[in-house]
C-alpha cells in the first residue's frame, strides 16, 4: 500500500513537472513571439504613417468650360479663392468676372471706372495673398483694387461673396506726372504705402510711392504721393517685379538682362546689380516670384527654368546668384504661378503641358497634358491644391491637385540644400518659424550626427570606466566589497534620466563653465596621481601593504581621487589668470576661434555617461565573473600570473559578454531623451567640437511632436526621425548579436 502511494505521489510530481515545464516552454515562446509581434506593429504604424510623404501628386481635371462672359474682354489674370469655390476673370476691356470655379457660372461682373479718352493698356498684380491688381492705363494714371471674398455662415451654411475694395479710392490715381501711357506695371500694397513703377511710353522708369498716414482720431487713411525717376534704359523690357516688403525692383529684357535695384529709399533707388540670367540665344519668357519674394524664378524659350535668389558677398552686398536649375521636361514656358504658402509652383507651357515642381525638395512632382492650346493664363489657389487654367481658345480647365508633402525628397532629407538667403548649401533642421514665407527645412542628417556625437563623447567617458571597473570588480576585489560595490553601482540605474539632465544642465553645466581649466588640469592630475600613488604603494614595506587586506586595495584610491579633484579645482582660477588671460572661454573665441556654449559634449559626455556606466558595468561583471574557475586555475597552475590570466583567458571567455554589454550600453545613449534634452543647447548643428552641443533624434521628437500639427509634413517627418531611430538601434543590434555569436564560437572552446 505505502509504495503504491509512493508511486502515485511520484507520478503526480512528474505530471506537475511536465505542465510547469511546458507552460514555462509555451510562456516563454508566447512573450518571445509577442514581443517579436509588438516591434513588428511598432515598425509598421511608424511606416504607416510616414509612407503618404513618399507617395507621388497627382492632377484630376474637374471641369471644362468656355470662358464666363468672354464678350467682355480677353482674360489678362485669373485667380481662385481658398476654398475653390469662386474664381475671378480681369479682362482687357476693365471687368472683373466672378464666377463658379466648378461649372464657369458667372456670379456677378463689375465694370471699373475708366476715364473718358483712356484705355487700359497694362496689368499688375502684387502678393496674391493681399489679392491686390491694378490696372496701368494710356493717360500715366493706375487703377489700384484688390478682389476680397467675404465668408458668412447663415442657416449654417457657407456662403462666399465676392467684392471688390478699392484702397486708394475708385478713381485712377497719377503715376506719371508727364500722363505717358503705363506700357508695363509693377505694383506692391502694404502697410506703409503702394509702390508703383512703371516703364512709359517715351522708354522712361518711373516710381511713384504713396506713403500711408493714417488719422489718430478716425480710421481714415489720406495718401502722400512721391516720384522719382530711375536714370536707366534697357531695351525690350519684358517684366518689371517688386518684392512685397518694397524693398527690391527687379527689371527684366526679353534678351536675359536683369537690373537689380534698391528701393529702400524711395526717392533714391540705387543700381546694386545688372546679370544675364538666361543662355545666350534663348529669350526669357517669364520672370515670377517665388513666395516670400526672396528667390526669382526664371524661364526661357528653350524650356530651362531656374532659381535666383541673393547672396551676400565678401563686401556684405546682396548679389543674385542661381542656386538651383531645374529640369522641366516642358517645352517654352510662359506662365509659372508660385504656391502662397510652400516653396512650390506650377508651370506652363506652350503646348498645354503643366508641370509641379517645388524649389527646397528640387523636384518634379508631377508632368500632365492638359490641353491641346497654348495657356494664356494659370492661377493657384491660395492652399495649392486646386488650379485654373485659360487657353488661347477661351477654355477654362478646373484642376484639383493632390500633392500634400512636396518638400520632401531625398536631398532634402540627407543632402546639403542651398536654401534661400543661405551663403551656401548646408544641412540644416528648421521646422518653424515667426513668418509664412518659412522655407521649412527637415535635414534629418544633423540630427543623425548629434546622435552619434552625444553617444560617442558618452561612450568615451563610460567605456572604460565601466569595463576597467567590472574586470577589477569580478577579478581582483575582495568577495565582501565586491558584494557593497556592485549593488551600488547598479542601483545607479534606477536614478531617473531626468534627474540626471536635471543636475547636468542646471548644476554641473555652469560648475564646468566656470572651472574650466580645472576640468583639463584633472585630465593629467588625476592619472599621474594615481600611479604615482600605485608606485609609492608598491614600495611601501610588507608590514605595512599586508594591513590592507587583498582585494580592498581600491578603497585607498578614494582619499586620494578626492585629494586630487580638490587641488585641480583649487589651481582652475590661477591657472586662469596665468595663461588665459582671466576667462578661458573668451580666450578659445578670440585666440583659437573656437566657439564655446555652456551645455556642449563635455556635460553630455559626463551626464550621459554616468546614465550608461551601471549598465555596461553590470553586464561585463557579469560576463567576467562567471567565466570558469577551472580556466583561472589552470592558467594559474601553468604559471601565468594573474594579469596574463585576465587578458589572455578570462578576457577572451567574457569577451562575448563584454561585447553585448557596449552595444546595449551603446543602444542606450542613442535613444536617451532627457539628458540630451536638458544637457546640452539642443542645437541642431553639425560640430564635433567638444564646446559645443548638439540636438538628437529623440531630443528633438521630444520637443517638436506636441507642437506639430497632426499628419502634417512636419509630423510625418518627425515620425520618419522615429523610424530611423528605429532602424538604426535594430541594424546595430543585429550586427552586435553576429559579432557575439562569433566571439562565442571562437572562443567557446577555451
Amino acid at each position: 500500500m505505502t509504495n503504491n502511494n509512493l508511486q502515485l505521489a511520484s507520478e503526480g510530481l512528474h505530471r506537475w513537472r511536465t505542465i510547469k515545464d511546458y507552460t514555462a516552454r509555451y510562456g516563454v515562446a508566447v512573450g518571445g513571439i509577442g514581443v517579436i509581434v509588438a516591434i513588428l506593429l511598432i515598425f509598421f504604424y511608424l511606416l504607416y504613417v510616414v509612407f503618404p510623404l513618399f507617395l507621388p501628386a497627382s492632377v484630376d481635371t474637374q471641369a471644362q468650360y468656355a470662358s464666363p462672359q468672354s464678350n467682355e474682354g480677353a482674360t489678362l489674370y485669373l485667380a481662385l479663392e481658398e476654398q475653390n469655390e469662386i474664381g475671378a476673370r480681369f479682362t482687357d476691356s476693365g471687368h472683373v468676372i466672378f464666377f463658379s470655379a466648378d461649372s464657369g457660372t458667372p456670379i456677378t461682373s463689375q465694370p471699373l471706372t475708366i476715364p473718358e479718352a483712356s484705355h487700359i493698356v497694362s496689368f499688375a498684380h502684387a502678393d496674391p495673398a493681399t489679392g491686390v491688381v491694378a490696372y496701368g492705363l494710356s493717360n500715366g494714371q493706375a487703377l489700384l483694387f484688390k478682389h476680397h471674398y467675404q465668408t458668412s455662415y447663415p442657416n449654417d451654411v457657407r456662403v462666399i461673396t465676392p467684392e471688390l475694395r478699392f484702397p486708394m479710392g475708385e478713381e485712377p490715381v497719377e503715376v506719371d506726372e508727364q500722363g505717358q501711357a503705363l506700357d508695363q506695371l509693377a505694383v506692391q500694397e502694404n502697410d506703409s504705402g503702394v509702390v508703383f513703377i512703371a516703364k512709359t511710353a517715351d522708354e522712361r522708369f518711373v516710381l511713384t510711392y504713396f506713403s500711408k498716414e493714417e488719422s489718430f482720431l478716425s480710421d481714415e487713411v489720406s495718401f502722400e504721393r512721391s516720384q522719382t525717376q530711375l536714370p536707366f534704359q534697357l531695351p525690350e523690357i519684358h517684366d518689371l517685379l517688386i518684392d512685397k516688403e518694397q524693398r527690391n525692383l527687379y527689371i527684366a529684357s526679353s534678351t536675359g538682362e536683369l537690373a537689380h535695384f534698391d528701393i529702400s529709399d524711395k526717392l533714391a533707388p540705387q543700381l546694386i546689380q545688372q546679370i544675364n540670367v538666361i543662355e545666350s540665344g534663348a529669350q526669357l519668357t517669364k520672370l515670377q516670384f517665388l513666395t516670400g519674394d526672396l528667390s526669382l524664378l526664371v524661364s526661357d524659350s528653350s524650356g530651362q527654368l531656374s532659381q535666383w535668389t541673393t547672396v551676400r558677398d565678401d563686401n556684405n552686398k546682396p548679389i543674385l546668384t542661381k542656386i538651383r536649375q531645374f529640369k522641366t521636361g516642358l517645352g517654352s514656358i510662359h506662365n509659372i504661378a508660385a504656391e502662397q504658402n510652400r516653396k512650390g509652383f506650377l508651370a506652363a507651357d506652350q503646348a498645354g503641358t503643366i508641370g509641379v515642381y517645388h524649389s527646397t525638395s528640387h523636384r518634379k512632382l508631377l508632368k500632365e497634358k492638359i490641353t491641346d492650346n497654348q495657356p494664356i493664363a494659370v492661377a493657384l489657389s491660395p492652399r495649392a491644391d486646386a488650379a485654373l487654367i485659360e487657353d488661347a481658345t477661351q477654355q477654362i480647365y478646373f484642376l484639383y491637385i493632390h500633392n500634400e508633402h512636396p518638400e520632401i525628397s531625398w536631398s532634402a532629407l540627407w543632402g546639403k540644400v542651398w536654401y534661400e538667403s543661405y551663403q551656401e548649401p548646408a544641412y540644416i533642421w528648421q521646422s518653424s518659424a515667426a513668418n509664412n514665407d518659412f522655407e521649412p527645412k527637415f535635414s534629418l542628417t544633423p540630427l543623425v550626427f548629434g546622435t552619434l556625437k552625444a553617444a560617442f563623447y558618452a561612450m568615451i567617458f563610460a567605456i572604460p570606466l565601466a569595463i576597467m571597473g567590472a574586470i577589477y570588480t569580478a577579478y581582483f576585489m575582495a568577495p565582501r566589497m565586491r558584494r557593497l560595490v556592485k549593488p551600488s553601482i547598479e542601483i545607479m540605474e534606477a536614478l531617473p534620466t531626468v534627474i540626471l539632465g536635471f543636475l547636468a544642465g542646471l548644476w554641473l553645466a555652469p560648475l564646468i563653465e566656470s572651472n574650466l581649466p580645472g576640468i583639463f588640469t584633472l585630465l593629467v592630475i588625476l592619472p599621474l596621481g594615481v600611479l604615482a600613488f600605485a608606485f609609492t604603494w608598491s614600495h611601501l614595506p610588507d608590514a605595512i601593504k599586508h594591513k590592507v587586506p587583498d582585494g580592498w586595495d581600491a578603497a585607498l584610491l578614494i582619499p586620494v581621487i578626492l585629494i586630487l579633484s580638490w587641488i585641480s579645482f583649487a589651481l582652475s582660477h590661477p591657472i586662469e589668470v596665468l595663461l588665459f588671460g582671466g576667462d578661458m572661454r573668451v580666450w578659445l573665441t578670440s585666440e583659437m576661434g573656437v566657439d564655446f556654449d555652456q551645455r556642449n559634449s563635455i556635460i553630455v559626455g559626463l551626464a550621459m555617461g554616468f546614465a550608461v556606466i551601471p549598465t555596461i558595468f553590470s553586464i561585463a561583471e557579469d560576463a567576467i565573473f562567471s567565466v570558469p574557475k577551472h580556466l583561472t586555475f589552470g592558467s594559474l597552475a601553468l604559471g601565468a600570473t594573474p594579469w596574463q590570466t585576465m587578458i589572455r583567458v578570462v578576457l577572451l571567455t567574457a569577451s562575448p559578454g563584454i561585447f553585448s554589454a557596449v552595444m546595449i550600453g551603446f543602444g542606450r545613449a542613442v535613444g536617451e531623451t532627457m539628458i540630451v534634452l536638458m544637457a546640452t543647447g539642443n542645437t541642431p548643428i553639425m560640430d564635433m567640437s567638444i564646446f559645443q552641443g548638439m540636438r538628437t533624434l529623440s531630443a528633438n521628437i521630444a520637443v517638436e511632436m506636441p507642437e506639430s500639427e497632426v499628419d502634417s509634413t512636419h509630423y510625418r517627418v518627425l515620425f520618419l526621425a522615429a523610424l530611423v531611430l528605429f532602424m538604426f538601434t535594430f541594424v546595430f543590434n543585429t550586427i552586435a548579436e553576429i559579432v557575439r555569436q562569433r566571439l562565442r564560437q571562437r572562443y567557446s572552446s577555451l
